[in-house]
């Protein structure tokens, strides 16, 4: 990592205190988060956390496309294809520190404010949604793609997606469905809309505002400058009946089968079917495990699950396979492992949910 892929300033407060904002400075790659980027972030935000003089913390992205697009999965494919044998430990450290991450985000003590302006997708979306102060603009455009490269929805996906309306989560699971700023309040996903021109006085107002009572200072500032009249027409509530009744089934391949022969005309149900027929078939065989595993879960043992899935994924050929052909040769034409869902056999996923640890030793048992 370069000094400068993640910008850490202290800028003053009108009382002598400091804000501080921390900006992901990866424009060329979306803001895609590496290891360094995640360890920096995560150091810096704990330091953040202990000094009294920091009042709140602001996270944005470089640029005006994207706040974070996800994880920097083109350097895991390295790991997995140029060290053969050692993809567990490179996945292990990568993902381990990434949801320890959003873990401490989810716990922050100070007010957070995350400003998911542009593309938050995956990792970013992670991000976003573990903050106090969830801002998304007119340009937001969020969703958790993993079907796309052979992954699955982790962050905590198998967490926040359990308190979303039934099957709506399982929906957005299997097609990698893309939201809007509306879809993201009217789904919990975020708190509030501000216009994507508006970031600088935004942040303006914060260093004026009065911090005797810091998450009511910032609350404040926020609220005057929201305008969900900027958020455009959501795309999820309006079909949430039909919604419903493509996910109401007793077992994945049902569900998928009911999707893919949906005949209704609409242009967002229609590029969701082809990101689902083109997806991963393995893929919505653990959106679906990991929604019945983690239908009463805490936050704490979705993480501790995703960290098993998520290097057990690294060992096996899919994740590999959709980067490779999305992000490395770009063809578009990966190679699954099974030709559709209802050819993926049950020991083939059982083999995704081998423990790779007990309780004592896994790396996040502290969360």
């Amino acid at each position: 990592m370069t000094e400068s892929e993640v910008i850490f300033e202290e800028r003053p407060t009108r009382d002598g205190g400091r804000l501080g904002v921390a900006t992901l400075n990866a424009p060329g790659s979306l803001n895609a988060l590496s290891l360094a980027m995640i360890t920096s972030l995560h150091a810096k935000l704990e330091a953040w956390a202990d000094d009294m003089s920091v009042h709140a913390v602001w996270l944005q992205g470089a640029g005006d496309k994207a706040f974070c697009a996800g994880g920097d999965v083109v350097a895991l494919y390295r790991a997995m294809t140029q060290s053969p044998g050692d993809e567990g430990e490179a996945a292990q450290a990568y993902f381990g520190a990434e949801y320890r991450l959003d873990h401490f985000l989810h716990h922050y003590p100070k007010p957070l404010v995350v400003w998911g302006d542009g593309v938050a997708m995956g990792g970013g979306l992670g991000l976003l949604v573990a903050a106090d102060h969830r801002i998304v603009t007119d340009t937001s455009r969020l969703a958790m793609p993993e079907i796309s490269i052979g992954l699955y929805p982790d962050v905590g996906a198998s967490w926040f997606f359990q308190r979303m309306p039934r099957g709506v989560g399982l929906y957005l699971g299997v097609t990698g469905a893309h939201l809007n700023a509306r879809d993201a309040l009217e789904l919990g996903l975020a708190d509030r809309v501000i216009a994507s021109e508006a970031r600088q006085d935004v942040l303006k107002a914060l260093e004026d505002a009065d911090y005797r009572h810091p998450q009511q200072a910032v609350r404040e500032v926020l609220r005057g400058f929201e305008n969900r009249a900027l958020a455009p027409e959501a795309e999820v509530m309006p079909r949430l009946d039909h919604l419903q009744v493509l996910s109401d089934a007793a077992d994945i391949t049902q569900v998928v089968r009911r999707i893919l022969d949906d005949p209704r005309e609409d242009a967002w149900l229609a590029a969701n079917r082809a990101r689902l027929a083109a997806g991963c078939p393995a893929t919505a065989h653990l959106v679906w495990r990991m929604l019945c595993r983690h239908r009463h879960g805490s936050l704490a043992e979705t993480f501790r699950d995703e960290l098993m899935l998520s290097v057990q994924c690294c060992r096996h050929t899919e994740l590999a396979e959709g980067i490779r052909a999305l992000l490395i040769d770009k063809d578009r034409a990966p190679q699954w492992a099974y030709t559709d869902v209802a050819n993926v056999p049950a020991n083939y996923i059982d083999g995704f949910f081998m423990p790779l640890w007990d309780v004592e030793t896994h790396p996040l048992a502290d969360l």
